[in-house]
């Protein structure tokens, strides 16, 4: 049989290819994945042959599913350039924007279209979009659905925004019911605000003392909450950035009983542990906040039985003035840790160390995440597939500087880290030069 018409083929001694690493030749046409056969088959004359070097892993483009560009209205934060650059260096071939810290946030189909009109002139990865739900604007739900949002995002407390205030229970009810009538997906940032109103004021140098104003029950208070009403109403849920490990066994009996709830988690759960964060060192402020030692293997636990999905950055930027290292009060801070282009590696050299593969990266930050958010045509290498592709060489280690991070702003808790794994290329769509897509709800 002759071989498939092919714009480019990849050949790899190493590949992440259906939970395996396998070797395998992978023939691209038009932007999608034609053929994955035995590593030396044949090629047409006309095809580009990439043969990776034996220490290099092909895997598919990752997805993350929790950024914040903050473009337009704060670009001086990011900007989908600085984003989607440091994105594709970090191997990420496709973001999903979230609905706040922008101006205006993305709380109805006006506010989208300004920002897709503003991503697709300047994004080199694969961008999507969350829609919002805040208070009085159920009504426009089902519009941003219908737009393609992937789902929507919603904040039990204050947001750190004014433009983007917090659901009470009663409303977090209502635009479920919403949500489920279309079967759509509500994202939470579950703390709860009492159980937060009644703990110590954040404020301080030490890091023991913000940890005390966010403890783990404002996080088991309000995924308690957000599993009742998924279970009342039927809605499909997910729960954000989860730091507390003590919501676990309720989070897994929740899925044994049918409640369709989904949570992701971020590499600085899974990196950093409180203990050991400095004074003043308010790169590492983020809400809900970065646990103790302990806590952080109880995570890693969660993913390798299960009960945690997906592993997203949650990257959430600022300039460095309202990070207050002038002060170092972590009252005063912005809370938001920015990895976009560090992820893939933090995550790897935490995740080799306990004895984690590449194909468990893949499938936590690739296959669930596109998953999760119904893009089944990525975040794997299969035909039919998109070819967004990522060489990876495992091995290659480095130290961050935040100087040389793509970012657009040099702030982030990763800076002088040593990581193992190195990005050297990657594909979108088989293309080495191409700009991103904005994608819409499948």
């Amino acid at each position: 049989m002759p071989p498939v018409q092919s714009d480019l083929v990849v050949r790899a001694s190493r590949a992440v290819i259906g939970g395996q690493e396998v070797a395998a030749s992978i023939s691209v046409r038009d932007g999608r994945i034609v053929a994955i056969d035995f590593v030396d088959a044949g090629v047409p004359d006309a095809a580009l042959v990439v043969e990776l070097d034996p220490d290099e892993v092909l895997l598919p483009g990752l997805v993350d599913t929790h950024v914040h560009v903050n473009e337009p209205g704060r670009t001086e934060w990011e900007g989908f350039a600085s984003a989607t650059r440091a994105a594709a260096a970090g191997g990420i071939t496709t973001i999903v924007d979230m609905p706040l810290n922008s101006i205006p946030p993305t709380v109805d189909v006006a506010a989208l279209e300004i920002k897709r009109k503003v991503a697709a002139e300047k994004s080199v990865v694969n961008v999507g979009f969350w829609g919002g739900a805040v208070p009085g604007n159920v009504d426009q739900l089902r519009p941003l659905h219908d737009a393609g949002v992937f789902g929507f995002k919603c904040f039990l407390l204050a947001s750190g925004v004014d433009e983007f205030p917090p659901l009470t229970l009663p409303e977090l009810e209502k635009a479920l019911i919403e949500i489920a009538s279309f079967d759509g997906l509500m994202i939470v940032h579950a703390e709860n605000a009492e159980v937060i109103a009644e703990a110590p004021p954040a404020a301080g140098r030490e890091y023991s003392g913000f940890l005390e104003s966010r403890p783990r029950a404002a996080e088991n208070r309000a995924i308690e909450q957000v599993i009742a009403l998924s279970r009342q109403t039927g809605c499909r849920v997910h729960i954000l950035h989860l730091s507390s490990a003590d919501a676990l066994p309720m989070i897994a009996a929740a899925k044994r009983d049918g409640v369709r709830v989904t949570v992701e988690t971020c590499p600085h759960y899974l990196c950093f542990a409180a203990e050991a964060v400095p004074a003043g060192a308010t790169q590492f402020k983020c809400c809900p906040p970065i646990r103790e030692a302990g806590n952080r293997e109880a995570l890693w636990q969660g993913l390798l039985d299960g009960t945690i999905d997906t592993i997203v950055t949650d990257h959430s930027p600022c300039t460095p003035d309202l990070k207050r290292f002038d002060t170092g009060d972590f009252g005063d801070a912005w809370g938001g840790i920015a990895s976009l282009q560090v992820s893939l590696a933090a995550v790897w050299t935490e995740a080799r160390a306990r004895g984690f593969t590449l194909t468990d990266i893949v499938r936590w930050m690739a296959t669930n995440t596109a998953d999760q958010v119904g893009m089944t045509d990525r975040g794997r290498i299969e035909i039919g597939s998109a070819a967004d592709l990522v060489v990876f060489a495992p091995d290659e280690k480095f130290t961050v500087d935040v100087a040389q991070l793509y970012h657009r702003n040099p702030v982030t808790a990763y800076d002088r880290l040593g990581l193992s794994g190195v990005v050297r290329r990657s594909w979108i769509a088989g293309s080495e030069s191409s700009t991103g897509r904005l994608l819409l709800r499948y």
